[in-house]
C-alpha cells in the first residue's frame, strides 16, 4: 500500500494541492482513509487538518454503494463484457462475509476498522449491500469502522512512520 500511496502522491502533487491529494487517495478503494493518512503524514500535513479530509473522502462513496450497487451489478450482469467481473467481485466480497453475517454490526465495524488487505469501507459497504443488512445499521457500523481505522492509522502514520521518516 505504501508504494501505491507514494506513487499517487508523487503523480498528483505537482498538479493539485496536498489536501486534494489526500482527499483523492481517501476516496479510492483499497487505499481509503489508511492511504490518505499515510500520505498526509509523508506530506507533513498536520493531523488535525488531515483527519477530517481523509474521513470525508473515505465515507463519501459509502451511501452510493449501499444504495445502488446491487442495481448497478444487476445491470452490469446483463452485459457479457462485465458479467465475469461482477461475479468475481460478488464472490470475493461474499467470501469475506462470514463474520459479518454472524455478528452483523460488530462484525461489519471490525471488518471496516481493522486495516488489513481487502478490508475497508468500500468492501464493507459492498458486503452489507449484498447481504441486505439494514442501511441504517450498516451505515453506522461502517462509520464506526472508519473511526476505528482512523485511530489505528493515525498511530501508525503519525506516531510510528512519522517518527521514522523524520
Amino acid at each position: 500500500m505504501e508504494s501505491l500511496v507514494q506513487w499517487f502522491t508523487a503523480t498528483l502533487s505537482p498538479y493539485i494541492s496536498e489536501y486534494a491529494v489526500i482527499f483523492i487517495i481517501s476516496l479510492m478503494p483499497i487505499l481509503e482513509v489508511r492511504g490518505g493518512l499515510l500520505a498526509a503524514s509523508l506530506l507533513k500535513i498536520p493531523e488535525l487538518q488531515a483527519i477530517p479530509i481523509c474521513v470525508i473522502g473515505n465515507v463519501l462513496p459509502i451511501p452510493f454503494i449501499l444504495l445502488f450497487i446491487r442495481q448497478i451489478f444487476k445491470w452490469m450482469k446483463k452485459i457479457e463484457l462485465f458479467r465475469g467481473l461482477v461475479e468475481k467481485l460478488e464472490k470475493r466480497a461474499l467470501g469475506k462475509s462470514d463474520r459479518i453475517k454472524k455478528y452483523e454490526f460488530w462484525g461489519l465495524m471490525l471488518f471496516v476498522g481493522i486495516p488489513l488487505p481487502g478490508t475497508g469501507a468500500w468492501t464493507g459497504a459492498l458486503i452489507a449491500s449484498l447481504l441486505e443488512i439494514d442501511i441504517k445499521k450498516s451505515s453506522l457500523a461502517i462509520l464506526c469502522g472508519v473511526a476505528l481505522a482512523t485511530v489505528i492509522m493515525y498511530v501508525v502514520s503519525y506516531l510510528i512512520v512519522g517518527n521514522i521518516v523524520q
